[in-house]
C-alpha cells in the first residue's frame, strides 16, 4: 500500500473521516497541517493539475462562503497569491503519494488513483457538514 501525504486542517471532521477510510485500505498516512505548511506557489500549483481554478477552492472558507472571493474571476496567479495568503481558501486536502499529487476527496477518483475500500455509496465527506449560510463557522 501507499505512504499519503495528507495535508489536513487540523480538527476538521472530514478530514478524519478521510484519513480513516485510506487507512482501512491499508495506507499509511502522515497527516500534515496545511495552513501552517511553508506553500511555494510553484508546489501548490502542482496540486491541482487539470481542475479549473474553481474547483482549487476550499468553499467553506468564509470569504467564498459570504462571496468576498468568486473564483470564476480569479486567474491562476491570482487565486494561488489568495490562497498562499490564507491557506484556509485551499481545497482540501492536499495528497501525495510518490509524484503524484491530488486536490479534494472524491472516493471514485482516489479509488482510482491509490486504492480504497468499500465504502458507502453517494457518502460526501469533502463538503463541510458544518456549513451554515447564515453564521460564521470557527471550523472553516
Amino acid at each position: 500500500m501507499a505512504i499519503v501525504y495528507f495535508y489536513e486542517k487540523p480538527g476538521c471532521a472530514n478530514n478524519t473521516r478521510q484519513k480513516k477510510l485510506l487507512e482501512a485500505a491499508g495506507h499509511q498516512v502522515v497527516a500534515l497541517n496545511i495552513l501552517t505548511e511553508p506553500w511555494q506557489e510553484d508546489r501548490l500549483r502542482r496540486f491541482f493539475g487539470e481542475l479549473a481554478v474553481r474547483d482549487w477552492f476550499n468553499y467553506s472558507a468564509p470569504p467564498l462562503k459570504y462571496g468576498e472571493i468568486d473564483p470564476d474571476e480569479l486567474s491562476e496567479q491570482q487565486a494561488l497569491a489568495l490562497m498562499l495568503e490564507n491557506p484556509l481558501l485551499i481545497r482540501r486536502p492536499l495528497m501525495q503519494v510518490g509524484d503524484s499529487v491530488m486536490a479534494g476527496f472524491d472516493q471514485q477518483a482516489v479509488d482510482n488513483w491509490i486504492g480504497l475500500t468499500e465504502t458507502e455509496a453517494n457518502q460526501d465527506i469533502e463538503s463541510c457538514p458544518r456549513r451554515d449560510a447564515t453564521t460564521r463557522c470557527g471550523h472553516d
